[in-house]
């Protein structure tokens, strides 16, 4: 099996009232562990990447490893480049063979936030892929966005509606209360401000901030028409405390294939409870 766009994957979640996890991931390892929770559980898969990592390990090394993992996967599996404000960045992960973007230009004035995405819209959709876009602005920090909680913006209802018609974007992004990071305390989600916003926009929608919320916080933002939900941070955490945690036993220890197994472990875990938390499972 080839990568696919997501574009099909989250219309059918949004119909049939369940989400899809996308899952941020900066080694081959993380990737590993996340793709094997999803075959285990006969769930469809995001991946993604930010904007960070993408300069990091670069978008064809990327490409290459989530299309061999395509390929030997029973389940449907789209590579997703996250927040990204660069059309030329676009261009190159789109060419590199990454199958949804999204373009990130909700710190700008409405009308050049369409104007913006527009134009990712034409060029991504001349080669099939997904584009996703963000009304509002979502709070905390992911790479080089850091949104302090008094900047943080609920997406208007009104301006999704014609955001989208404008736009022909494939998905939506609206901020909602969430944010990137790990949250200090019960996060805020605005549940009627989303219940109005899937009142009048029928693509998908996607949750970011979704590490650290409450099952029963998730399962009613699905519920309203929540289809993606992006997890980076725990997976971060767990990753990297495992690796910790293995040096802590033992301080000799200087083989990357024993502390990266128990890493992988670690990001597998999280990412099979929260297939189940989205109610993904068995929809592959």
């Amino acid at each position: 099996m080839s990568l696919v766009s997501s574009t099909e994957m989250l219309r059918k979640a949004r119909a049939g009232g369940y989400c899809i996890g996308a899952f941020n991931v900066h080694t081959l390892e993380m990737l590993q562990a996340v793709v094997e929770a999803a075959e285990e559980a006969k769930a469809p898969l995001i991946l993604q990447t930010t904007v960070g990592t993408v300069k990091h390990l670069g978008p064809e090394y990327i490409a290459a490893m989530a299309q061999v993992a395509a390929r030997f996967a029973s389940v449907p599996i789209a590579l997703h480049l996250d927040h990204c404000h660069d059309y030329d960045l676009i261009e190159r992960c789109i060419q590199a063979g990454y199958t949804s973007v999204m373009i990130d230009a909700s710190m700008h004035p409405f009308a050049e936030n369409v104007e913006q995405t527009k134009r990712v819209v034409e060029l991504a959709h001349r080669a099939g892929v997904n584009v996703e876009a963000e009304l509002g602005k979502v709070g905390g920090v992911e790479d080089e966005l850091v949104v302090d909680d008094a900047d943080a913006v609920l997406a208007d209802p009104q301006e999704c509606e014609e955001f989208t018609a404008l736009t022909g974007v494939d998905t939506l992004a609206p901020a909602i209360g969430t944010a990137h990071g790990m949250y200090k305390g019960e996060p805020k989600i605005a549940f009627s401000r989303l219940e109005q916003i899937a009142g009048r926009v029928d693509v998908p929608l996607v949750l970011h901030g979704g590490s650290g919320i409450p099952e029963e916080q998730v399962k009613r933002a699905v519920a309203l028409g929540m289809a993606k939900m992006n997890v980076a941070t725990e997976l971060r955490i767990a990753f990297s405390d495992a690796i910790r945690q293995v040096l802590v036993e033992n301080p000799e220890e200087n083989d990357p294939r024993t502390y990266m197994k128990r890493a992988k472990q670690a990001v597998k875990a999280i990412a099979q409870a929260k297939m189940a938390m989205c109610g993904c499972v068995g929809k592959a």
